[in-house]
């Protein structure tokens, strides 16, 4: 088993630009001359790109697509901060800290430009004096937010309050993902029609070819040892799946045996900021749950899962669109265009009932998926995903080339979207653990996380940690384990001491290291040395203490003694079996 603690992952470096999200540090004022100052190595821009960005959502899209501009080919690549959205707070550190060029709103209007480039069109945008490319920032045009439309029937990104100024179209293209939505623009907008495009989706291109990862992503989100990877998937607002359910994530993470699953969040950047997260999420968090940070990760995520319980959001469809098991715990059909294919995605795609057995409906949903039942609804929002790069670089291109500006040789290459760094793994401090022993010797056995702010009624017995703060879970534990291989008592000494301080514990168990521990059995105080076999052409396993300390009372429990372990023992968690051998102390 992974190690007890896990710290937020660092991004992963990669001697390629092409590969890498986290780039080079950069010095500011570095274009103050027209000219080609004599300390300059590469010869100067030939044109100018200008993100602009008014959510964190639109940030990152922004900055996924402008990777399609190459530097090489002499475009200088800057970023701004579109003023006046309720979700815009912390957005220009995140630009500032991207690697491209920051500038404030009002030295935009102020530059001079080739193009600009946004995933969330807003009518101020006619104050930058440029060609302006509008791109979704999700996938397609589907939410009603009357706040930006002025209407309940456009779907924002196509209406003609953010499209139209005076009388005149400000984009000079609008991407589409499908031109089933250029059926829709002619309805909310017909004089926006000449200037729409299919693009595709650069992002979830980028997800598709992520896909030969999906081990190092696993291995990321702790889905290793048998373990198989849920993640909750929430949009924002009161109809999105936290809005509906906001217990579902303690829920789910205390409803699904620990060592047969893991569970991640991924939420929609509009809740991180308006809420705080790791506040609201905290005790989830402590059972297990891992959180994936607002900025990356989702994409890694869904290449990652095993099974999806999402929401209306993109990230449900995009899931669904990469043939990941989605169940929705919430439709969101009050804020969807009705005729958008997610809206037929949301009142289409199977549902699970977040007060019912948890586990149960995983189980079924797995036996009882048909991939294809969403597929036509799929295909019918994402469209030439393959060629989406190349698509959406020779739409960008085409507006710099009268500035010198050749376009690539070839399309953009496969770019695989980073590893997850969750904000937050543990492992719980207090397990209810059941089991028995099989008629051909091994135990088999369940762990499910005790919160301790909740009331517990056991399944069976506790296992309890050294990480424990609250003495009574310790007081009722019948098995007691150690988690710290380097500690200041050794671990002899260290069994000794507990078996005395806590009288009603059968078992006591501390790590040596991430193979081996010392368990003390039963109140005979027999010692043995732990260590798990490694098979032939297999990792080494990891021996989590509590796991061993569980098997070894359910095997004491069912009557068998303490000398007879020193055989070896099976330990069964789903599929997975750890074989265990004991050396006694000499």
């Amino acid at each position: 088993m992974a190690p007890d603690v896990y710290s937020p992952c660092p991004m992963p470096t990669s001697p390629s630009a092409v590969h890498s999200e986290r780039p080079l540090p950069i010095l500011r004022n570095r274009r103050t001359s027209r000219g080609r100052p004599r300390w300059d190595t590469y010869a100067p821009e030939k044109a100018k790109v200008l993100g602009v960005a008014r959510t964190l959502t639109s940030a990152t899209r922004v900055l996924d697509i402008m990777r399609l501009l190459r530097s090489e080919d002499g475009i200088a690549k800057f970023c701004a901060v579109c003023p006046g959205s309720a979700f815009s707070d912390g957005l220009a550190d995140y630009l500032d800290q991207s690697g491209v060029e920051l500038v404030s709103w009002k030295e935009a209007k102020r530059l001079s430009f080739q193009l600009v480039v946004t995933c969330s069109v807003h009518p101020t945008m006619r104050q930058i004096d440029a060609p302006l490319m509008v791109l979704p920032h999700g996938a397609g045009y589907n939410r009603l937010v009357t706040e930006s439309t002025g209407d309940r029937t456009s779907p924002t990104g196509l209406s003609r309050k953010e499209l139209v100024h005076r009388g005149k179209v400000l984009p000079a293209v609008i991407g589409l993902s499908h031109i089933e939505q250029l059926t829709r623009l002619a309805q909310t907008c017909p004089e926006a029609v000449p200037r729409a495009h299919v693009v595709g989706d650069w992002c979830f291109q980028r997800t598709l070819e992520s896909m030969d990862q999906r081990d190092h992503y696993r291995a990321r989100l702790g889905a290793t040892d048998g373990r198989r990877l849920v993640v909750i998937h929430s949009t924002w607002s009161e109809h999105s799946l936290l809005g509906r359910h906001p217990d579902l994530p303690l829920d789910l993470v205390t409803a699904l045996p620990v060592d047969e699953f893991a569970v991640a969040a991924v939420l929609h950047p509009n809740v991180w900021a308006r809420h705080p997260v790791s506040e609201r999420l905290a005790t989830a968090m402590d059972a297990g749950l891992m959180v994936i940070p607002p900025e990356e990760g989702w994409r890694a995520a869904i290449v990652a899962s095993d099974w999806v319980i999402g929401d209306h959001g993109s990230t449900s469809f995009y899931s669904a669109a990469a043939e990941r098991l989605v169940l929705l715990a919430a439709t969101g059909l009050a804020e969807l265009d009705p005729a958008s294919p997610t809206a037929a995605f949301a009142r289409t795609a199977p549902r699970i009932d977040p007060h019912s057995d948890l586990h149960e409906q995983l189980i079924k949903a797995e036996l009882t998926h048909d991939p294809d039942l969403l597929k036509p609804i799929l295909d019918g929002q994402l469209a030439d995903i393959e060629k989406s790069g190349e698509l959406t670089q020779t739409r960008m291109y085409s507006f710099l080339a009268k500035y010198g500006v050749r376009p690539p040789d070839a399309p953009p290459g496969p770019d695989p979207v980073p590893a997850p760094a969750p904000v937050r793994m543990s492992h719980p401090s207090t397990y209810d653990v059941t089991g028995t022993v099989q008629a051909d010797g091994s135990v088999s056995l369940r762990r499910w996380p005790v919160v301790s702010s909740l009331p517990e009624e056991a399944r069976g017995f506790y296992a309890v940690t050294d990480k424990e703060r609250h003495i009574l879970w310790s007081q009722a534990a019948e098995v007691f384990a150690r988690t710290v291989a380097h500690a200041e008592v050794p671990a002899v000494d260290w069994c000794h001491r507990k078996a005395r301080d806590l009288l009603g514990v059968n078992v006591l168990v501390a790590r040596l290291d991430d193979a081996s521990c010392l368990i003390r059995l039963g109140t005979g105080g027999l010692l043995l040395e732990a260590h798990a076999e490694r098979p032939w052409g297999s990792p080494q396993p990891s021996l989590d203490p509590v796991l061993l300390g569980s098997a070894a009372n359910l095997w004491l429990t069912s009557g068998r003694s303490a000398d007879t372990l020193a055989n070896g023992l099976r330990i069964r968690t789903g599929d997975r079996e750890i074989r265990v051998t004991f050396v006694p102390r000499p």
